[in-house]
């Protein structure tokens, strides 16, 4: 059945899975509605490599590296990572994706799909809890796996084959002609896996291997052949156990999509869809090669054997049940695949309805979570053998050297191991007594109480900072952090905190926050009021506007050219006003990458990005109460002027990669050197921002407008300069302060501070003077004006997006588009090439 472009679309926002289709180069152009609702990204934000957000930063390189072989190989990409729910929280997920081709055999496309894999990894996760608490529960298992090419030779290894050997992979690789088979049992394994070989039937033997203390136990050794869909050997699969224990062979790889002809045909999943009334309309080709039968045969799935017999009447009594009430479906059946094996599938049905809510299709997504099945199986197990274990861990948790305790799922202490005991002096008796709640500082336990209760209700991992007894009567800083154990069903059932001694670390940070007071102290001392020197009128009229605006909690803008002195400026206003006892935070966002900007204003959480290996404070913390200098804040970028506008309106943040919101009281002071009118005009400066920051304005002349204040300022420079190099200098030459007065200073006072300093060190005798080449050097001619300031960017913007978008051949988005080329975020040029105006056939 044909169908239209917009009905695939309907089909692929529907289908319930996470899909989309990115361009040759990798860069995503689709994702379908139940990806972007599932995420909480718009279009705009995940399209090209903006998905990025999404991944785990722990996980993004490696994901990039493979998604980047594959586009550079052409070939199938499949591979695993933590993707970011709307929420917050990362889940596993299978990220797979296969390439169409044109017909000259070049990629032209890519489609993928991205599958939960969250409850997998819990299971996986909890198997090798057990392990952990008693070596990883998986490898307590008496189990060893390996893997063996089609030609029988040894791939990979898994822990238990090492340790139980006692050598490495390489080693074992040769295990014909090693002591790793008992010399009784080696030609009859030698000849039994070489018919295995020729014949490609599965192995099966028992026989003695040498385990690494040099006794040989007896094993069952199994291997199954895999095969591709043609049916050709691609390799093996062994598992060596005790005589009682077996293991099941693993599944065989699903087989390459090898038709993209249709989208739906490029899902990797068991996808079909149904009229109103349920009757089976379409089936993709997996859902065909799985079952083994048609189109046709499908569509008569209720009297077929493709349901196993003990689920058919239950399945089709809750499809029926679906129909007639609309309402969706969600159910675990045993299906039967080709082959004659049922395995267990998870059926999920959803209707779509048209604008009057009627429904006018269903569509299924059939995903096989059999290998979940036994993975839940033995978990089970692996809990029984837990249950039985409880002496074994209690032996462990005493063996490990910090400090453990294990809570029920109330939060009631029910154990403490060795180390805590011998850390605060208790005893086992003293555990659940009163005794032991007097080790915890008084004022500590009231601060955290409610905190403590709260966390404990949410069921999921927390941490905080306490001050614990120590048994020789000191209290010292502790990190506690709480992690809970869950069931099957995801139920709390025990909490293990851990306790880690940061009293020196603590102490450290003191020690430097002192030191910093002292630092801010020795600034105050140097940076007084009284170091704006000069006395013309147009300073006079700045040093008013300070005495004004200082006592208040405005917020200012100062402007001036660069080398003005903005700075001085900022630190004279909170010199006089109540802030001066408090914080004055200077931040250069020219200085800043675009990318940290965020992180160095308003801080970071543990894991916000890569790199983020703890919580740090933004700017804005260290500046609370006090006063936040913003040098340069024209150079912001467009979306972190929208978080420091909200702060500017509301007084309120969040940290990088944080939820919680935090209150500031400090004050703001600006500065540029830039035109910001004409940035709004341009697009690059947001005038919301402008008029929250433009309370009170203050302009600081250039040197060259105040030039009967030079030989003040040649004089004090002097002084401060020939002090610091040990000269005495007692003169200045006239035709040096003739010739400064000439100068034009483009640096303004940075410039002249900068060449009295040169001067004073090149001096030899006691009159200060200045090389009139210096200043020639320096003294460019300035360009004049040739029109109007607003016409002149926008020719010449528009002049720079036409080359970038040529140079990039018309593409906007990705790490090689017009947008990345241009320095600016790709919303930003959009809105550029509307608002100049710049012809689609010019995008090419």
């Amino acid at each position: 059945m044909n169908y239209s472009e917009e009905q695939l679309r309907v089909i692929i926002d529907t289908i319930p899975t996470l899909a989309w289709s990115a361009r040759s180069d990798g860069s995503v152009d689709f994702f379908n509605q139940r990806w972007l609702d599932y995420t909480g990204l718009s279009a705009e934000q995940a399209l090209g490599w903006g998905w990025k957000v999404a991944i785990h930063p722990d996980d993004l390189p490696r994901m990039l590296e493979t998604f980047q072989k594959a586009v550079n190989s052409g070939k199938p990409l499949e591979v695993e990572g933590r993707f970011r729910r709307g929420d917050g929280e990362f889940r596993w997920f299978l990220f797979r994706s296969d390439p169409l081709l044109d017909e000259s055999g070049r990629v032209a496309k890519w489609y993928g799909t991205n599958t939960d894999l969250e409850e997998r990894k819990r299971a996986e996760e909890a198997l090798r809890w057990n392990e952990q608490r008693l070596r990883l529960i998986v490898n307590s298992i008496p189990g060893m796996v390996c893997t063996l090419s089609a030609a029988g030779e040894v791939e990979l290894l898994n822990r238990q084959v090492l340790e139980y050997f006692g050598k490495t992979t390489e080693e074992l690789k040769n295990w014909a002609a090693s002591d790793a088979v008992h010399p009784e049992d080696l030609p009859r394994v030698i000849d039994a896996w070489r018919r295995a070989i020729e014949t490609g039937q599965p192995y099966d033997l028992e026989l003695r291997q040498r385990r690494a203390d040099g006794v040989y136990r007896w094993f069952q050794a199994r291997a199954l052949p895999a095969r591709d869909n043609e049916g050709r050997l691609t390799g093996w699969y062994m598992l060596l156990t005790d005589i009682d224990d077996r293991k099941r062979a693993e599944e065989t790889l699903r087989a390459n999509e090898q038709s993209l002809r249709q989208i739906v045909d490029s899902i990797p999943g068991f996808v079909s869809t149904a009229n109103a009334a349920g009757e089976i309309e379409l089936v993709n080709r997996q859902v065909l090669e799985y079952f083994g039968k048609t189109a046709e045969e499908m569509k008569n799935w209720a009297s077929s054997d493709a349901i196993h017999p003990d689920d058919r009447t239950r399945m089709i009594d809750a499809y029926r049940r679906a129909m007639e009430t609309g309402q969706p479906l969600d159910l675990e059946n045993r299906s039967r695949r080709a082959d004659g094996v049922y395995r267990w599938i998870h059926v999920r049905f959803r209707p779509q309805r048209d604008a009057e809510g009627r429904i006018v299709r269903w569509y299924n997504l059939a995903t096989d979570i059999d290998e979940r099945k036994r993975a839940e199986d033995e978990l089970g197990k692996a809990f029984e053998k837990i249950a039985k274990s409880e002496a074994e861990l209690r032996t462990i948790i005493d063996a490990i050297p910090q400090l453990i305790v294990a809570l029920g799922a109330d939060g009631n202490l029910l154990s403490a191991n060795q180390a805590v005991l011998e850390y605060t002096g208790l005893t086992k008796d003293d555990i659940g007594t009163e005794r032991f709640g007097e080790v915890f500082h008084p004022e500590d336990t009231q601060r955290l109480r409610g905190e403590r209760d709260a966390a404990i209700s949410r069921g999921v991992p927390f941490e905080y900072e306490r001050r614990v007894r120590h048994r020789d009567g000191q209290y010292r800083w502790l990190l506690v952090q709480y992690n809970p154990l869950r069931d099957e069903k995801g139920k709390v059932i025990r909490w293990y905190a851990t306790g880690t001694d940061i009293d020196d670390r603590k102490r450290a940070e003191e020690r430097t926050r002192q030191e910093n007071v002292a630092l801010r102290e020795q600034i105050d001392q140097v940076l007084m009021f009284e170091e704006i020197v000069g006395s013309s009128l147009t300073l006079k009229t700045v040093l008013s506007s300070i005495v004004k605006v200082a006592p208040t909690d405005s917020t200012v803008i100062i402007t001036g050219e660069t080398g003005t002195g903005k700075e001085m400026i900022a630190r004279a206003i909170h010199k006089g006003s109540r802030r001066a006892g408090q914080p004055f935070i200077t931040v250069d966002c020219a200085s800043i990458p675009p990318s940290l900007i965020a992180s160095e204003l308003f801080g970071h959480e543990k894991g916000a990005f890569t790199g983020a290996l703890q919580r740090r404070q933004g700017r804005f913390e260290l500046a609370h109460s006090g006063t936040i200098f913003l040098d340069e804040i024209g150079e912001l970028p467009a979306e972190t002027q929208i978080a420091l506008l909200r702060v500017l309106q509301e007084r309120q943040f969040e940290r990088v990669g944080g939820t919680r919101v935090i209150s500031t009281d400090v004050r703001i002071i600006a500065a540029t050197n830039r035109n910001l009118a004409a940035a709004i005009a341009s697009g690059t400066f947001r005038p919301d921002l402008f008029y929250r920051l433009n309370v009170f304005p203050i302009a600081v002349p250039p040197l060259r407008e105040r030039k009967e204040d030079i030989p003040m300022l040649v004089e004090y420079f002097v002084k401060r300069y020939a002090d610091k190099a040990r000269k005495q200098v007692s003169k200045i030459d006239k035709n040096t302060l003739k010739l400064c007065q000439s100068y034009d200073w483009p640096g303004n006072i940075r410039e002249l501070q900068n060449i009295v300093e040169r001067s004073v060190i090149l001096s030899t005798g006691d009159t200060f003077w200045i090389d009139e080449a210096w200043l020639s050097i320096q003294d460019a001619p300035r360009p004049k004006s040739s029109g109007p300031l607003t016409k002149n960017l926008q020719s010449y913007e528009k002049e720079l997006i036409e080359a970038a978008l040529a140079e990039s051949s018309g593409k906007v988005a990705g790490p090689n588009g017009a947008a990345a080329k241009l320095g600016i975020p790709r919303s930003t040029l959009d809105l550029k090439i509307k608002q100049l105006n710049i012809k689609k056939p010019t995008i090419r």
